[in-house]
């Protein structure tokens, strides 16, 4: 099992910039106003354990449930591809994409702090369907390539920085704008966009050969 520092920069970098956790701490504290500062860490690690329960699964079971359904994994990497694009452009624009921020009532957010960390919090905000999608296609490459371990290190990587942001949100947050936020999302809408077009030249190229050559 080798180690490219390469890849797991870029796991770390994609899955950063795909669920943005800057820009979501000012969500997370909107939709945990009102609970104390201990029920706000029970929803935080309640979080965290979602999505990293969430991202190994995709990432490790993903290609096989889609083979269930007949899919392949180019075909999901095209599909993906544009779907991170989608949510690229949207970022880009200063506004959160449909997919990946739906509206979610107030009264549904405080209805209970566990349901909250689980939904809208943990899915789809976080590990929405372009996060899943880009961990399938990294997931497949890691094992294709004999990267497991680049893999793990990237997401485990993520993971610290997205524990840090939500478990010190309410500090956070002091010294987050809406301009800060603003040009924070716009930045990781870039970086999302070079990744998607990645993704799509990749499964074209996997789809139709002769253009490799």
């Amino acid at each position: 099992m080798s180690f490219d520092i390469t890849f797991a920069i870029k796991v770390f970098t994609a899955m950063f910039a795909i669920m943005n956790p800057i820009a979501n701490v000012p969500l997370f504290l909107s939709l945990t106003d009102g609970i104390t500062d201990a029920d706000r860490r029970k929803v935080a690690w309640t979080v965290l354990f979602t999505v990293a329960v969430g991202c190994v699964v995709s990432a490790a079971g993903g290609a096989a449930i889609l083979g269930i359904f007949g899919v392949s994994v180019n075909d999901f990497r095209l599909a993906g591809g544009v779907m991170v694009f989608l949510i690229a452009l949207s970022m880009l624009h200063g506004t959160p994409s449909s997919q990946h921020a739906p509206t979610v009532s107030e009264a549904e957010a405080m209805a209970a702090a566990e349901d909250v960390a689980v939904y809208p919090l943990s899915i789809p905000l976080l590990l929405g369907p372009g996060a899943i999608a880009t961990l399938i296609v990294l997931g497949q490459t890691a094992r294709n390539t004999n990267m497991a371990l680049a893999f793990a290190v990237g997401l485990g990587a993520f993971l610290i920085v997205l524990a840090i942001s939500l478990l010190g949100a309410p500090y956070v947050a002091r010294y987050l704008s809406p301009k800060a936020v603003g040009i924070a999302r716009r930045l990781m809408g870039m970086i999302l966009a070079a990744i998607a077009v990645q993704m799509i030249v990749s499964g074209i190229r996997n789809a139709f050969p002769a253009l490799g050559a």
